[in-house]
């Protein structure tokens, strides 16, 4: 427990916090005071711990009482690290009977149709067999009940569930996305006589229709609910006791914030919060630099998250995977490899040196860490290059050990290949850049994007390690570099707005849709909008709400989702054409034929005040060029280049390629053939010649 003095009168004072795989990110600012930053390891059993210790850095360090603090926001990988570690509750699952088996069959698809060995590649691991149970009930395809709700067959599903250990149950009955009264009073009788449970429904998580998806994303839901649960309840104990009188809030998949009391009813919105987060703050960066169209990068000690984002707007997808398996929750369109600072090399069977997906994480950590970690990562080798001040890493909270590094690389890589250590290094930058670039063109050129025409920007803790490679691997020429790209996630949470979105299945034709049949749709998806916010004390008036539409052709199984412009004079006419050439964009080809609505969804943001990234940039004043060392770049050519303490830079300084840029944060290699110069912002915009 962590004990912070209490201040009267002090001014008020906004903290963001990304809690990553290997570092928890800190920013914090207040009127009339610079932005101040810091990199605190994570704590893996308890990622609460670290956020406990940054309060403890900023009353230490920043003279930062608890109740100056106002806001507090929280990007969080709980759920997400439930679901990859199987980590998350004993979860039972309530079906209607005769569906017992959804979760399993699936849609019988295979990704491995050849392999020797078959897994399940349905998320049978939710709930066992054993713990899929069917109750008495059954509406029709049209929401009228066929069979009435048997009380006894849920009392006694819930006592064997019970008796066999469960945690949570998931709720999914047949066709209760048009008629929830089943489910909604099986959730009653269930809390009545076991109020310990977690009790997730269906027509709550996800009111959509197709059966399985719904199902899956149900038992998620009630998978991870007991996990998330406790987690925020502790943090927000943990932030009363301290002192902080800020209500917590959390960033949502999606990319908006909610209190915490909200997002524990449904916590599957969570599976990517922090690569959320740093989307948003990327945008932002973006926005203040005028440029509308960017690639983001987020390489962090664990993982590299990606994102396109086009005339400003991040991509919502309805859909996407975790852990190989669909989630049907709104999300940013983030694709996340697992290509990180962290991230272990190994040779394989045949002799091919690999990156990944295995992490070191912070504890042990890369080799260089000294806390046991032996094998080598990524962050070996960019000592070994000599890319990182090993005094300096993390703003010198973390001296590094090289003579570790160099050991690792030797044992594991160099002594195998027959090759020096240094080339191994080299080798091991070169196959995780390849990844990374890979990784960028799956979400830009399979999805008819150019990258070319677009500007990197690179963020997380070792993303401007890698920023001119990768772009020059895809034939980018611009990067635009934010002032603090090492907490950068943490930056987005402060710039992210109070979102809200609701959810129902409309199936109709757009060009016999009716628009009073519409309009009721969304009028009652704006009532559950309002509540929430309302939950929130957010005022109405400063409230903007948008509307989509999920839309396939005629035929189709899988939809698009496209924005719904209702006050236009024709927004059906719009939404077919929008539709039309967005499948064009996704998959090569559209046709005339009819398309219909599947989906309609509401959403209400309301925007915050402005956070650090908005901010002027005011240089430190201190020395711009600390020294110079020799390095060799993945292009294989050596050099001796300018070490740029980042903060120094005043607006307007112009330096030229190889340079390394040095801050508490991170540090950016800028490789030969690139200029960079100052913005008024604070951020550096690098030019390939």
């Amino acid at each position: 427990m962590v004990t912070i003095p209490q201040t009267a009168g002090s001014s008020d004072v906004t903290i963001g916090v990304d809690v990553g795989g290997t570092f928890t990110d800190v920013v914090c600012y207040g009127p009339g005071t610079a932005i101040r930053v810091v990199k605190i390891p994570t704590t893996k059993a308890d990622p609460s711990r670290a956020i406990l210790s940054a309060l403890d850095f900023a009353r230490e360090n920043w003279d930062v009482p608890a109740d100056a603090i106002k806001r507090f926001m929280h990007g969080t990988t709980t759920a997400t690290n439930a679901v990859l570690e199987r980590k998350g509750a004993r979860t039972g699952l309530l079906v209607t009977k005769g569906f017992r088996d959804i979760l399993e069959i699936g849609r019988q698809l295979r990704e491995d149709m050849y392999s020797v060995i078959l897994h399940p590649e349905t998320p049978v691991f939710l709930a066992s067999r054993g713990l899929r149970l069917e109750v008495d009930e059954r509406l029709d395809a049209a929401g009228k009940v066929v069979t009435p709700l048997d009380r006894q067959s849920v009392i006694d599903a819930a006592e064997r569930l019970v008796a066999a250990g469960v945690e949570a149950i998931g709720i999914c009955f047949l066709f209760s996305f048009l008629d929830p009264a089943h489910e909604i009073e099986a959730r009653r009788i269930i809390e009545e006589r076991h109020p310990h449970l977690a009790v997730s429904i269906s027509s709550e998580v996800d009111p959509l229709f197709r059966e399985y998806e719904r199902t899956v994303v149900t038992a998620f839901d009630a998978y991870v609910k007991p996990v998330v649960n406790t987690y925020l309840k502790r943090l927000e104990d943990n932030l009363k006791a301290a002192g902080v009188p800020a209500p917590l809030q959390i960033m949502q998949s999606r990319g908006g914030l909610a209190a915490a009391s909200v997002v524990r009813q449904r916590p599957v919105r969570l599976f990517l919060s922090g690569p959320a987060a740093g989307m948003i703050g990327g945008c932002e960066v973006a926005r203040g630099a005028g440029i509308g169209n960017i690639i983001t990068v987020d390489v962090g000690g664990t993982s590299c998250d990606i994102a396109v984002v086009e005339n400003g707007q991040p991509k919502i997808r309805s859909e996407t995977q975790i852990a190989g398996y669909p989630v049907r929750v709104s999300m940013v369109d983030v694709s996340t490899i697992g290509s990180g600072g962290g991230s272990v090399a190994w040779i394989d069977g045949a002799g091919t040196l690999k990156i990944g997906p295995e992490s070191a994480g912070s504890e042990p950590g890369p080799a260089c860490y000294g806390r046991g970690g032996d094998r080598p990562a990524v962050t070996d080798a960019s000592i070994v290059l000599n890319y990182l001040d090993p005094e300096y890493f993390a703003g010198g909270r973390l001296r590094l050990q090289p003579s570790r590094s160099h050991e690792a690389i030797e044992r594991h890589l160099a002594a195998p290949l027959g090759v020096s250590v240094e080339d191994a290094a080299l080798g091991m930058h070169r196959v995780v850049n390849a990844q990374m670039a890979e990784g960028v063109r799956r979400v830009s050129t399979r999805q008819g994007i150019d990258p070319r025409g677009f500007t990197l920007v690179p963020l997380g803790g070792a993303g401007g390690i890698h920023a001119t490679a990768l772009a020059e691997d895809l034939g980018m020429t611009r990067i635009l570099v934010p002032r603090f790209p090492g907490v950068l996630a943490a930056s987005g949470l402060l710039a992210a707005p109070v979102e809200h979105e609701a959810s129902s299945t409309f199936i109709t034709n757009i060009s016999g849709a009716e628009a009073s049949a519409i309009r009721n749709v969304l009028d009652r998806l704006d009532i559950q909008c309002r509540a929430l916010l309302a939950a929130e004390q957010i005022s109405e008036s400063n409230v903007s709400v948008s509307y989509y539409a999920d839309v396939c052709y005629v035929g189709q199984s899988f939809y698009v989702e496209i924005p719904f412009h209702v006050n236009e004079q024709d927004p059906l006419g719009r939404l077919y054409d929008d539709f039309v050439r967005e499948h064009e964009r996704l998959y090569g080809y559209s046709n005339d034929g009819a398309a219909r609505i599947v989906n309609l969804r509401s959403s209400h943001k309301a925007a915050q005040p402005k956070g650090a990234l908005s901010l002027a940039y005011e240089p430190s004043g201190g020395d711009v060029e600390r020294l110079k060392r020799t390095v060799r770049f993945p292009g294989n050519e050596r050099m001796e280049v300018s070490i740029y303490q980042r903060e120094a830079l005043p607006i307007g300084f112009a330096f030229r390629g190889g340079a390394i840029l040095e801050q508490a944060d991170t540090t950016t290699l800028v490789g030969p053939g690139w200029t960079g110069s100052v913005r008024e912002t604070g951020d550096i915009l690098l030019v390939r010649r």
